[in-house]
């Protein structure tokens, strides 16, 4: 399940799909090669599925400051990040391809403006998030520390931590070697991966595993060639394997949902309020509970494939032209092909692509029409719509409750919409009452409050504003709230938010 869900991460980070799998095959044969214990083995295992869950964070930041944060962290990923010169000759002719001139220049020089400082704050916020999420979904303490270091450098420098040598976890510095190995071995064949991964040796890489891989790179690599990875994936996996009972597979899904979630700050807890009130909704509709359970999963899931398009075009506040809005349609299309390659998720496929579509034929991306949409899509469909018009978007405010279900009700008579939908999702979102959440982790009220704002993407001078206190307040209840939650950055605070339904409820 976890190596179909990590080619999210991999069109998030503007990687090659199944990159993430691919690197996971290597990683565990070089631990196997290396003579690692059993722990350090399953954490090569799985470190690499998550490596760039969390980098989907930081999407948002990314693209304020530099452009497309899809073709930055691509330029990142051809770059020798501890070589200075690197960043001229690679990082920024990558990063300014296919620009006009004005804007290469302006990429140009935030790049060397600000990516050194930006960058530790990206592999921290990053770091955080995946370790949470690894947390989560309940992996070994071994497999949330190799996430959490694996952004570290071998010769120091590196963040969270700035640790070096081998005070970084083994899993952590096998998968720096393996991910790069697969990533150049695609883009340029074994003699520039084992170029890539010398070149970085003693800097990025640990010395001794970049050799192991030099010296052995076609019998490490040899399993990568193939077209479909998952059933190597299934067959080097470290025993015994990791099962997980229905509970754990909702756990699963909605840490991922929540990861992507993370994309905007406008759609934060999109996939956990979409899930809940389309489930209650099939319930009033008399489904059987296979097929709530389906409705459930899929509604997690439904917009995973967002993190494969640039938050320009998603936070763009004006009318988007032809080009962009062929991206947004693309998005259930991305979500389809993720989950296709998820043995225990495949089934799903057809609902989550699906959920834009509409009865009338106007919908995407196939344009079905009533007889080809099943009765789980078209509550997907209508929770979705529901859920995402009480949310703020760059080019909308939100809608209050009566606003969305007059739209509803309105797009069910235009027959675009299914009628008895509408009326459970609606039902369901009236039958729910809002609940004074219970304090967690010793947060006070008011740290609620901040941390909500935080989440949304507020700095600090605007948490004053909005809550008429100090900003040197505000900075101490911020800093207050990392130390007690533990993290240190707001995508780490939001996931922690999330997965304490911490957020304001919507759609009820």
């Amino acid at each position: 399940m976890l190596g179909g869900l990590s080619t999210v991460a991999d069109l998030g980070f503007g990687l090659p799909p199944l990159h993430a799998m691919r690197s996971s095959i290597v990683a565990t044969a070089l631990a196997r090669r290396l003579g690692t214990d059993e722990e350090e083995l399953r954490a090569a295992f799985y470190v690499p599925l998550l490596m760039h869950i969390g980098c989907i964070s930081m999407s948002h930041e990314t693209a304020a400051i530099f452009g497309n944060e899809i073709a930055i962290t691509r330029a990142v990923a051809m770059t020798n990040l501890g070589d200075p010169q690197d960043i001229i000759d690679t990082l920024i002719p990558e990063a300014t391809r296919g620009l006009s001139d004005n804007a290469a220049g302006r990429t140009a020089d935030a790049i060397l403006t600000h990516a050194p400082t930006f960058g530790k704050q990206y592999d921290s916020a990053s770091a955080e998030v995946a370790r949470q999420t690894a947390l989560r979904v309940n992996l070994p303490k071994a497999v949330q520390r190799g996430l959490y270091e694996v952004s570290e450098a071998w010769q120091g420098g590196g963040a969270p931590q700035g640790l070096k040598g081998e005070s970084i976890a083994l899993s952590a510095r096998i998968t720096r070697v393996a991910s790069d190995a697969v990533f150049f071995n695609h883009v340029g064949g074994r003699k520039l991966a084992i170029e890539a991964v010398r070149a970085r040796a003693g800097t990025l890489h640990d010395p001794w595993i970049a050799k192991e891989f030099e010296e052995n790179a076609d019998d490490l690599l040899v399993d990568t060639d193939v077209d479909e990875p998952v059933p190597v994936l299934a067959r080097v996996e470290p025993k015994p394997f990791i099962d997980v009972d229905r509970a754990s597979m909702f756990e699963v899904v909605a840490a991922i949902g929540n990861a992507a979630d993370l994309k905007m700050p406008y759609t934060h807890g999109l996939s956990g309020a979409t899930a809940k009130v389309a489930a209650a909704a099939g319930e009033r509709l008399g489904l059987s509970s296979e097929a709530v359970d389906h409705v459930n999963l899929a509604s997690f899931l439904h917009d995973i494939g967002r993190v494969a398009t640039s938050n320009l075009v998603w936070e763009k506040p004006g009318p988007l032209n032809i080009a962009e809005w062929e991206q947004v349609r693309l998005h259930a299309y991305h979500a389809e092909r993720i989950l296709a390659h998820s043995q225990s998720l495949v089934d799903l496929t057809r609902t989550v692509g699906m959920h834009h579509e509409r009865l009338d034929g106007s919908g995407y991306h196939r344009g079905s029409r009533s007889s080809e949409i099943p009765m789980t899509t078209r509550i997907v469909a209508v929770a979705d719509a529901w859920i995402s018009m009480q949310q703020p978007r760059p080019h909308r405010a939100a809608l209050d409750p009566e606003q969305a279900a007059a739209e509803l009700r309105a797009d069910a008579r235009g027959q675009k919409l299914d009628p008895e939908a509408v009326e459970a999702v609606l039902a369901a979102a009236g039958r729910s009452t809002p609940i004074r959440r219970p304090q967690r982790a010793g947060l006070t009220h008011r740290e609620i409050e901040v941390l909500r704002l935080v989440a949304a993407g507020c700095s600090n001078p605007e948490i004053a504003d909005r809550l008429y206190i100090s900003r040197r307040t505000a900075e101490h209840h911020v800093q207050r709230i990392y130390t007690k939650i533990g993290v240190s950055t707001r995508p780490g605070a939001t996931m922690f938010a999330l997965e304490h339904d911490l957020l304001e409820p919507t759609g009820a």
